[in-house]
């Protein structure tokens, strides 16, 4: 086994039971959340998402398992495993995915098979995403009088 597959078996990050985490959150390597979540979770390896997680966050790693809630979008170079215990509010963009019987998706799932299709996929999801931040700062205001 190569030095990065041992790496990635061993868990780097945890937010276990009980904590509430709220800011971004950028781990080295395989990424475990059993707790709360509000912000934006990059890691450079695998990700679980435990059944009783709840998360408002936009998830980034090579394979993304989602038992608990996810509010936000998953991005997973490898591949997604949504649980039967699993409910993700958000779009999915990976190269394989798997969802058991009973999960729930409420967004749009894209599957790329290709490294071009891939690349293309990200490129536009980071547009959009580039867009929804420089929007924040506005906000609409109807008079109605």
């Amino acid at each position: 086994m190569s030095g990065n597959k041992r790496r990635d078996l061993s868990i780097n990050t945890i937010i276990g039971p009980g904590t509430f985490v709220t800011g971004e959150v950028e781990a080295g390597g395989f990424t475990r959340v059993d707790g709360s979540l509000r912000g934006d979770l990059t890691a450079k390896g695998r990700v679980v998402v435990g059944e009783r997680a709840r998360m408002k966050s936009n998830i980034s790693g090579t394979a993304v398992t989602i038992g608990g809630v996810v509010s936000g979008n998953v991005l997973a170079s490898e591949r997604v495993i949504i649980l039967s215990t699993g409910i993700v509010l958000g779009d999915i963009i990976t190269r394989r995915i798997q969802a058991d019987e009973g999960c729930v998706v409420h967004g749009q799932i894209t599957v790329c098979q290709t490294d071009e299709k891939w690349n293309g996929a990200i490129h536009d999801y980071r547009d959009v995403q580039e867009v929804k931040s420089a929007l924040t700062g506005f906000s609409l205001r109807l008079d109605r009088s």
